[in-house]
């Protein structure tokens, strides 16, 4: 009887354990993870059911990837497991970084760029910034300039916190044939690898924040500063100045400088223990020094200025092309506009100054396209147009597959599992859906 009633106690709490999430979830009415860095399906497919969905067997799967993203104890667990690979193991559970001495994050790609790794080759590079060179000679004949700034990464400026096993000699890097190539063709260029290695001796306050993928917001402050009187000198023109005259300095990140730190999702975050420094900025408000646009195409290291509103109070609205796709700010309100739809000639010269701004562990991609698809407008139009008309199809299923959770879930997984990058995960799902083999 004994052992029965044991038996019994035994099931009853199994049942109520495996049971207990469940309940939780109808009685919860919050159930959208707060987790940063993960794509989550916010789609319920309950609110968007077909008797051919439930046929096909599409239901069933889309129910499935919304549940697993909805469950009771979701972020817990995610955080429980992320805590727990950090403290044990010193593993991050973001995809492509690593934790290095002293506590120090990196993107590993910043890494291999540091040390050559990535290195595409001096014959790639040269034809890449020859064409640069045509497209820096036909817009100038309009009045406007091209610049290309080249940007360290955290990788190559901090690599004493890099973890030994990626130390080796440096051979070549493609930041090193950048500057060099674009020197010899008479390119216009803002070496800011070494303008940073400059001040590391003397700065104050650090340019790079331990948890943060990117500049911190102190570097990128003076990056602005910098920036702002290079293109003055290089346009001929008089930009607004960015200014501060108090600094506040706390040990706790603002901003953007523990980004990864978020994306981390840890269930406790470790100690910061880092003096991180943060102007309280002023624009000169003068209209008419506002007036040179400035388009920015650029990786993720300018959206630290955007957020700053660089765009507006410096550069007379110029627009931040994020990787050569995604618009900031979206020209229109009612939908998401990316690039591929404007006409690239009227939006290039509605400007006085197109800057390409790359970080280090970009280069191998510099420009996204942008290079090539300027170079070919300016001396084959007629290709260029055909060539534009005949992909767009396959950039509207692109767009498709960025904008929606359920298609953008399944392209990162492809990414992750074929380690390409996202977009190359991207346009063979696109490729898919378009019927093109």
């Amino acid at each position: 009887m004994q052992k029965k009633k044991s038996y019994n106690l035994f099931v009853l709490i199994a049942f109520a354990a495996l049971a207990f999430p469940m309940l939780i979830g109808f009685t919860d009415k919050d159930k959208n993870p707060k987790l940063v860095g993960i794509v989550i399906n916010n789609v319920n497919p309950d609110s968007l059911f077909t008797s051919q969905q439930w046929f096909s067997g599409e239901y069933q799967s889309l129910k499935d990837d919304y549940n697993n993203d909805h469950w009771a104890f979701k972020e817990s667990f995610v955080r429980l497991n992320n805590q727990l690979y950090y403290d044990v193991f010193n593993q991050l559970r973001v995809n492509q970084f690593v934790s290095g001495k002293e506590n120090y994050v990196f993107s590993e790609n910043y890494i291999f760029s540091a040390y050559g790794d990535d290195y595409v080759g001096k014959h790639t590079i040269k034809a890449k910034l020859e064409k640069a060179k045509v497209i820096q000679d036909s817009l100038k004949k309009k009045g406007i300039d091209l610049l290309l700034v080249f940007a360290p990464g955290k990788g190559e400026y901090c690599t004493d916190k890099v973890a030994d096993k990626y130390k080796h000699p440096i051979l070549h890097t493609n930041y090193r044939d950048y500057i060099t190539i674009s020197k010899q063709l008479g390119i216009n260029v803002l070496d800011l690898k070494e303008w940073f290695d400059n001040l590391k001796p003397n700065t104050p306050y650090p340019l790079f924040p331990k948890f943060g993928h990117h500049w911190s917001y102190y570097a990128e402050c003076l990056t602005v500063d910098t920036i702002i009187g290079h293109i003055e000198n290089l346009h001929q023109c008089d930009l607004p100045d960015i200014l501060w005259n108090k600094i506040d300095v706390v040990d706790t990140a603002r901003s953007r400088d523990a980004d990864v730190l978020k994306s981390m999702n840890l269930y406790s975050n470790p100690a910061q223990n880092m003096k991180l420094a943060y102007p309280q900025i002023l624009f000169e408000q003068d209209t008419m020094k506002n007036r040179t646009r400035v388009l920015t195409i650029s990786d993720s290291y300018w959206y630290g200025p955007v957020y700053m509103g660089v765009g507006q109070n410096c550069f007379a609205g110029g627009q931040f092309w994020y990787y050569y796709n995604k618009i900031i700010p979206n020209p229109n309100p009612e939908e998401r506009v990316e690039v591929w739809q404007l006409d690239l000639k009227q939006s290039i010269e509605s400007n006085r100054v197109i800057m390409l701004l790359y970080s280090d562990g970009n280069l191998p991609s510099f420009g996204n396209t942008f290079i090539e698809d300027a170079y070919e407008l300016y001396t084959s139009p007629a290709t260029y147009y055909a060539r534009v008309e005949k992909t767009r199809n396959l950039k509207q299923f692109e767009k498709q597959i960025r904008e929606k959770p359920v298609l953008l879930k399944k392209a990162t997984k492809k990414s992750f599992d074929l380690h390409i990058p996202l977009d190359s995960a991207i346009k063979l799902d696109a490729m898919k859906l378009a019927g093109i083999k």
